[in-house]
């Protein structure tokens, strides 16, 4: 059983979430899920450059070949467990599911707001009913550890959380905010490093709607 890796990053694979981790010698292909790939594409971690993961391992005799996770941290993988509890969503839905923060999906599932739920990818109104369901009220304990805890450089999601603020702050609804931010990072990836330009993306989308 494989719990966490330490090596240098190899490669990063956009089109399947994945990056190859060079551990001593030994290459190792581990898959993301998006908001993570998303974050370590805007950190400043190079190529070459050391990085720790921890690691969800899964196996099955049908599966053709070992399946590894990588997160940043043991929050995210304990989030992760949970997600996979619900019936129907197994660890490859969940990590290209993954595309919104911790933070704002353990929210939208304790605020029984399927509409940010019904935006992440493969998860429609039944699964996302599904994941309040199973979920609601058993995710306290993670929520209240990332309020408490401090962001990570490279490793939060504090652009996307930039945005959220100033456009809730400007009269925009949580969920329609989170659903126009993610569309436009979608759409125009060569801005999702810079505030300014995701927010005159959304306004200049919202007048042509």
């Amino acid at each position: 059983m494989i719990s966490f890796l330490t090596g240098e990053l190899r490669n990063i694979h956009k089109e399947s979430s994945s990056i190859e981790l060079d551990v001593a010698g030994v290459g190792y292909e581990i898959v993301l899920p998006v908001f993570i790939l998303d974050s370590l594409l805007n950190s400043s971690l190079d190529i070459g450059q050391k990085l720790t993961l921890e690691i969800y391992f899964h196996s099955t005799e049908r599966a053709p070949k070992p399946l590894l996770v990588g997160f940043f941290n043991q929050l995210e993988k304990r989030f992760f467990l949970k997600i996979i509890q619900v019936e129907g969503i197994g660890p490859l839905k969940a990590v290209s599911a993954l595309i919104f923060p911790v933070s704002v999906i353990a929210q939208a599932i304790e605020n029984e707001d399927s509409t940010i739920l019904n935006q992440m990818p493969g998860i429609g109104s039944r699964a996302a009913q599904k994941m309040i369901a199973t979920l609601k009220g058993k995710l306290m304990e993670i929520i209240a550890e990332l309020g408490s805890s401090s962001p990570s450089s490279g490793q939060d999601y504090n652009i996307r959380d930039s945005v959220l603020e100033i456009l809730v702050g400007l009269g925009f609804k949580e969920s329609d905010a989170l659903i126009k931010i993610n569309q436009v990072i979608k759409e125009n990836s060569e801005i999702s490093e810079n505030v300014e330009d995701i927010i005159r993306e959304i306004f200049k989308s919202t007048k042509e709607n």
